[in-house]
C-alpha cells in the first residue's frame, strides 16, 4: 500500500461545478434535478436526477461514465411531520471490459467499461432497502457511426435502440432508465462575468452531454396515503405536495495501491445535493458551497440568512450596486409598494404589519406562519423567496393572484399554487394533483409558474376567484419541467415578481391614480429573459423525455474546416410541393462541398438521391392523415450527419382540398387511421360498414413481419379500436380482415 486518503466530508456543487470541492470530483456532481408530472400518464409523475457536468461527446479515449463506489440518490418527501425523505431510490454501478485485449471502448461487437447497475428503494425513510433492478443496462457512450451503427465493426445497432433496450420495468412498478443524453439544462454562463446578460444569449452547455437517472412513477407510489390523482379533493389538493431531491455519496477512505489498484472504505458521506435549481450556484456564497452540499436539507435553516436577504437583490437595488450591473437594469425591487412596503435588503418588507389583526385568515398570522414568513424587520423576502425554497407556497392569502383582492394583497384571491410542504429544507416541490399543460399547447410556456400568473391575471377566462386549471400551473417552481427557463423565472422572483403576483404592484403603481397595475416597471420584469431561453434540442415526447447524447463523432470525414472558410448549417428542406398530385421536391442548405446527400420521409420515399418524390397517394389523399411528414437528409455513408425538419403538407396545402376518393374507398367497407403519421405509440383504428361480423387487426412491419393482432365482433356500422404499433419509428401495414373482404392501411410511425 502506498497511502492513505481520508474523503472531504464537506464537498461538492451541484448543477454545474459551483463548489469548490466538487468541482474536482465530476462524476459524482449534480447538475440537475426535475420532477413533474407525466405529459403521457396524469396518474405518473417523472422524476430526472443528472450528473457529470460538461461531458464533451469526443470526450475519448475513455468516454464519460456513471461513477463505481458511489451512490447516485433521489430522495422523495411526502410527510411534513416525518424526518428527511420517505422514500428513496438508491443506484449502484459497477463495469466490466469485455474485450480487455483492445484499447477501443467498442470493437467487433463487444463493449469495454460496460456499465449495468442495481437500483434499490426504500419506503421507511431509508432503514431499509430492497432491490428492484438487477443488472441494469447502460447504453455505451454514442461514440460515432462506426463505434455504434457499423454491423461488421461496432455494435449494428441505432443508438436509438440502444436507449431502447436499457428503459427497464422495475419490479414495484416504475419504469427507469440511466445513462448518457444530451444535457437538457440552458443557461448564458456569462452571468458570472460580474452579471452580464447578453441579448443574444449563448448557451454553455450546448451540445454538452451529461449522464441522466429518469424514473417514471405512478402518483399512488409517491402520494403518502397511496391515493390516485382521480382521488385528490380538488387539483391543489395539500396531500399530494412531494419534495425531491437528488445526492451523490462516496465512501470515507480511498486507498491507492501499488499496480493501479485502489480500495474504498469507511463510512459513505454525501459530497453532492441538489434539490431547487441554482441555490448553491446564486445563493449559497463561496465559503459555504462545500458545506452546504455535505450536509441534508434537515440543516438549512442554518442558510436561511441567504434567502431573506439574497445577494442577488443587491444587483437589483440601485440604493446598493444594481448600476453596476447593467444586465439586470430591468429588474428592481418594490422600494413603496402601494407606497409603503419596502422589500430592499435589509429594508422591513411586510413586518409593520406583524400582530396587526389584518393578518388573521393569512398564512402571515402567527397562528399560521408568522413567525417565519415574518422573523423581524431586517429580512423583506422571507414572505417570498424563503417559502418558494424552504417550505412551498401555502393556498393562503396573500399567495394568491391578485385577481378579486380589490387592491388589498392581504384578501382572498384567485389560487394558483399549493405546493406547500413545511420541512424547512431545500426540496424541489410539486403538487402531483396538478394536471400537465400539454406541451402542443399554444399556452405552454418555459416561463412556467410566471406565465400562469399572466395569464390568470390577464385572461378573462380567469376572471373569477374560482379554482381554475390555469396553463402552467405545473411549472417552475411548481415542480421542474425539462423545457423551464429557471434561470430567467428566478432572476424575475428575485426581481419581486412574486410579489407583484399578489398585488403588491411595483412602485410606479400609485393606488387610485394609476390606472392599471400593468405598469412599465412590471412589463419589465415580464419581458426580461437570461440570454437563452430553450435547449438546444428538442426534448423527447414519451420515456425517457431527455433526447439522446450527442454523438462525439458524425462519419467518415472528421478534417476541421479550412481556416477562413465561413461556418455554414448543413439543413434539410423542401423546394417544392404540387398540391394537386403530391409531387415533392427535397432540397438542403449548406452542405459540404463534395458530398452527395440523400433524402428521406416515411410515407414518401426510403433514403435516396434523387429529391423528387411523390407522397404516397393513400397517405396524401386521407384528410383524416395530420399531414405531417419528418424529412430527413445526410450526407451518402454518414449516419451521423442527419439532419431533420418537419413538414405539414395539409398546413401548406389547406385542409379544404378534397382529395378524389378511388373506387375502393368509395365503397362501402372502409377503414381509416385517425392522425396518420402519428408521433405516438398506439393509433385509432376506424372501420365503416360492417355489422355483427368477426373482424382481425393484423399489424406488419415494412419487412413484413406480424408485430400484433386483435379479433373482435363489430357492434355498429362504425367501430373505432385503439391499436398498439410500439415505439420504433417507421412505415407499417395494418390489414383489417373480415370472412368476406379485407383491406390494408400503410401506417407511419414517425420519431418523438
Amino acid at each position: 500500500m502506498v497511502f492513505a486518503l481520508l474523503q472531504p466530508i464537506q464537498t461538492q456543487g451541484s448543477s454545474h461545478r459551483e463548489a469548490p470541492l466538487i468541482s474536482n470530483d465530476p462524476l459524482a456532481d449534480n447538475t440537475d434535478v426535475y420532477a413533474f408530472k407525466s405529459p403521457t400518464n396524469p396518474e405518473n409523475i417523472v422524476l430526472i436526477a443528472s450528473y457529470i457536468p460538461f461531458e464533451h461527446p469526443a470526450g475519448g479515449p475513455n468516454w464519460y461514465s456513471f461513477g463505481e463506489n458511489i451512490r447516485y440518490e433521489i430522495h422523495v418527501d411526502n410527510n411534513a411531520s416525518t424526518t428527511g425523505a420517505d422514500i428513496i431510490y438508491r443506484f449502484t454501478f459497477k463495469k466490466e471490459n469485455q474485450d480487455p485485449s483492445t484499447f477501443f471502448l467498442i470493437r467487433l461487437g463487444k463493449e469495454n467499461l460496460k456499465t449495468t447497475y442495481t437500483c434499490e428503494r426504500s419506503i421507511d425513510n431509508g432503514r431499509t432497502f430492497q432491490t428492484i433492478i438487477e443488472n441494469g443496462t447502460v447504453p455505451p457512450p454514442h461514440i460515432g457511426p462506426r463505434s455504434i451503427d457499423n454491423k461488421t465493426v461496432g455494435l449494428g445497432t441505432s443508438y436509438e435502440e440502444q436507449v431502447e433496450k436499457s428503459i427497464i420495468t422495475a419490479s414495484s412498478g416504475e419504469k427507469i432508465f440511466c445513462g448518457p443524453t444530451d444535457d437538457p439544462f440552458f443557461v448564458d454562463l456569462g452571468i458570472f462575468d460580474l452579471g452580464v446578460i447578453r441579448k443574444e444569449g449563448r448557451d454553455a452547455v450546448a451540445k454538452f452531454n451529461c449522464h441522466s437517472i429518469v424514473i417514471e412513477v405512478p402518483v399512488s407510489t409517491l402520494q403518502k396515503e397511496k391515493k390516485t390523482v382521480s382521488q385528490a379533493s380538488t387539483i391543489l389538493d395539500p396531500n399530494y405536495v412531494i419534495g425531491v431531491y437528488a445526492s451523490a455519496s462516496r465512501r470515507q477512505i480511498k486507498t491507492l495501491y501499488n499496480a493501479g489498484d485502489v480500495g474504498y472504505d469507511g463510512g459513505w458521506k454525501q459530497v453532492s445535493r441538489l434539490g431547487m435549481p441554482l441555490t448553491n450556484e446564486a445563493i449559497i456564497p463561496i465559503g459555504e458551497k462545500d458545506r452546504w452540499n455535505a450536509l441534508s436539507p434537515a440543516s438549512d435553516l442554518r442558510f436561511a440568512q441567504y434567502f431573506v436577504n439574497p445577494e442577488l437583490a443587491l444587483y437589483m437595488d440601485d440604493s446598493q450596486f444594481g448600476t453596476a450591473i447593467p444586465g439586470l437594469a430591468p429588474l428592481r425591487i418594490q422600494t413603496k409598494s402601494l407606497g409603503s412596503f419596502d422589500f430592499r435588503n435589509g429594508k422591513p418588507g411586510l413586518f409593520g404589519l406583524k400582530g396587526n389583526p389584518a393578518l388573521d385568515g393569512t398564512a402571515l398570522s402567527e397562528a399560521a406562519f408568522g413567525s417565519v414568513l415574518l422573523p423581524n424587520a431586517t429580512s423583506p423576502r422571507a414572505v417570498d423567496i424563503l417559502p418558494i425554497f424552504y417550505t412551498g407556497v401555502p393556498n393562503l392569502p396573500p399567495y394568491q393572484l391578485a385577481t378579486g383582492k380589490g387592491g388589498n394583497p392581504l384578501a382572498v384571491g384567485k389560487p394558483f399554487i399549493n405546493n406547500f410542504l413545511p420541512t424547512f429544507g431545500d426540496w424541489l416541490r410539486l403538487n402531483m394533483a396538478v394536471p400537465a399543460t400539454p406541451r402542443t399547447d399554444p399556452d405552454f410556456s418555459s416561463l412556467g409558474l410566471i406565465q400562469a400568473v399572466v395569464i390568470g391575471l390577464t385572461d378573462p377566462t380567469f376572471a373569477s376567484t374560482a379554482l381554475q386549471f390555469i396553463p402552467n400551473m405545473d411549472g417552475f417552481p411548481n415542480g421542474r419541467r425539462l423545457e423551464d427557463d429557471v434561470t430567467t423565472i428566478e432572476l424575475q422572483a428575485v426581481g419581486g415578481a412574486v410579489l407583484a403576483a399578489v398585488g403588491l404592484w411595483y412602485d410606479d403603481f400609485v393606488p387610485g391614480t394609476t390606472a392599471s397595475p400593468l405598469t412599465p416597471n412590471l412589463l419589465s420584469v415580464l419581458s426580461f429573459n437570461a440570454g437563452v431561453t430553450k435547449n438546444d434540442t428538442t426534448f423527447k415526447t414519451m420515456f425517457p423525455y431527455v433526447q439522446n447524447p450527442w454523438p462525439g463523432f458524425r462519419g467518415p470525414s472528421y478534417e476541421g474546416k479550412k481556416v477562413g472558410t465561413p461556418a455554414t448549417e448543413f439543413v434539410v428542406k423542401v423546394e417544392s410541393l404540387n398540391c394537386m398530385t403530391g409531387a415533392i421536391v427535397f432540397g438542403s442548405a449548406g452542405a459540404a462541398a463534395g458530398r452527395t446527400v440523400e433524402y428521406y420521409a416515411a410515407g414518401v420515399t426510403n433514403y435516396t438521391t434523387n429529391p423528387n418524390q411523390k407522397i404516397d397517394p393513400p397517405l396524401f389523399n386521407d384528410n383524416g392523415s395530420s399531414g405531417l411528414l419528418t424529412v430527413k437528409a445526410r450526407y451518402v455513408g454518414d449516419p451521423a450527419s442527419e439532419v431533420t425538419m418537419e413538414y405539414n403538407f395539409r398546413q401548406v396545402c389547406g385542409r379544404v382540398r378534397v382529395a378524389a376518393e378511388s373506387a375502393e374507398d368509395a365503397s362501402a367497407f372502409l377503414v381509416q387511421i385517425m392522425g396518420n403519421p402519428t408521433n405516438d405509440d398506439q393509433v385509432v383504428v376506424q372501420v365503416r360498414g360492417e355489422t355483427g361480423e368477426s373482424m382481425r387487426i393484423g399489424l406488419a412491419n415494412s419487412q413484413g413481419q406480424v408485430v400484433s393482432q386483435q379479433t373482435f365482433t363489430t357492434s355498429g356500422a362504425v367501430e373505432q379500436k385503439k391499436f398498439k404499433l410500439g415505439r420504433l419509428p417507421g412505415i407499417y401495414f395494418l390489414k383489417v380482415s373480415t370472412p368476406t373482404q379485407s383491406k390494408t392501411v400503410k401506417v407511419l410511425r414517425n420519431e418523438n
